[in-house]
């Protein structure tokens, strides 16, 4: 474990992480506050999800770019299309997550439910994705 995590900052990694994980919070609170207010007073949830996750996803383009991803890889119209096809994945995550958790058949739990793994799973299934193929 230890020689990994000394890999890993040797490598770069644990720092892109590090970046990528405060971005990400930035992102992701953003995106809860679309979201959450939307679901609640407004629309359908899982419109909620969609609406949120594009302003979100425009934001994070060129946060991630920016910071996250500073100086690793390249920046060309593939790495746009690739990084659309993994905020894509994401969305169907969160709408999986939205739909299960709130308004499927069986939880019906409340609109705040499928932020949890909005927060603690699809940024690290985005950031594996982004690393080792958006902008490898």
């Amino acid at each position: 474990m230890l020689a990994r995590l000394d890999h890993w900052r040797t490598s770069g990694v644990l720092a892109q992480l590090l970046r990528f994980g405060v971005t990400g919070v930035a992102v992701t609170l953003f995106y809860a506050a679309v979201y959450w207010p939307l679901a609640t007073f407004v629309m359908n949830p899982n419109l909620a999800v969609l609406v949120a996750f594009v302003l979100a996803t425009t934001v994070g383009r060129f946060a991630h770019g920016a910071v996250s991803f500073k100086g690793h890889g390249t920046r060309d119209r593939g790495t746009m299309r690739r990084f659309f096809v993994v905020q894509g994945f994401g969305l169907l995550l969160n709408q999986g997550f939205t739909w299960v958790l709130v308004t499927g058949p069986f939880l019906h739990g409340p609109t705040w439910w499928p932020l949890v793994p909005a927060v603690f799973v699809v940024p690290l299934v985005t950031f594996w994705l982004q690393r080792n193929w958006v902008f490898a």
